[in-house]
């Protein structure tokens, strides 16, 4: 089984970027639980959900120790990274967190400036795909292009097919592999 958590902000994508990975797994036959979090302000407060994918039944759908953390925000950082479990892997959104900041060192950090790489792209809403794109080519969870197709599978059955989520995509994942 493998435990995600993707945190951040309200409005910046952190519950989208669960959904899409848990819609991939289910597609793909697993046992899956999506299981969000946010306060009562829709936007500027924190936003967080916790993905499970497994072949197992799964008990519960609370990461107790997330193998990967997903992070768009210092206070996602300042709230998940504890629980992280040693050996895994913190995505950091370096864009919105001082590159003075230290992180335990028994995980690994893939640093990606995905807030001005979306930018750069015109894309300012893609942020949580590149982060997605980063997570794809830090871990190995799933092959890149695995990932890459089930996000276009789950925008496109909502008729919400962007072109540039792709471009995004990559861009995220050519970071972190470029970490790795």
């Amino acid at each position: 089984m493998i435990e995600i958590i993707c945190s951040g902000i309200g409005g910046q994508g952190v519950l989208v970027a669960g959904m899409v990975l848990a819609d991939i797994a289910m597609e793909d036959g697993k046992n899956v639980s999506w299981y969000p979090s946010y306060g009562f302000e829709m936007r500027g407060g924190a936003a967080n959900c916790e993905v499970k994918i497994g072949d197992e039944e799964l008990q519960s759908p609370y990461c107790y120790e997330p193998d990967i953390l997903l992070t768009m925000s210092e206070s996602a950082i300042d709230t998940f990274e504890e629980r992280l479990k040693p050996g895994g892997i913190l995505l950091v959104n370096s864009s919105l967190v001082s590159e003075d900041r230290t992180y335990r060192d028994d995980i690994k950090v893939i640093r990606v400036p995905a807030t001005e790489l979306a930018n750069e792209l015109e894309n300012p809403r893609g942020t949580n795909i590149i982060m997605l794109g980063a997570l794809a080519g830090a871990s190995d969870l799933y092959d890149v292009d695995h990932v890459r197709a089930g996000m276009e599978h789950y925008f496109g059955k909502k008729g919400k097919n962007n072109p540039k989520n792709i471009a995004a995509f990559d861009s995220g994942a050519k970071s972190a592999m470029a970490q790795i």
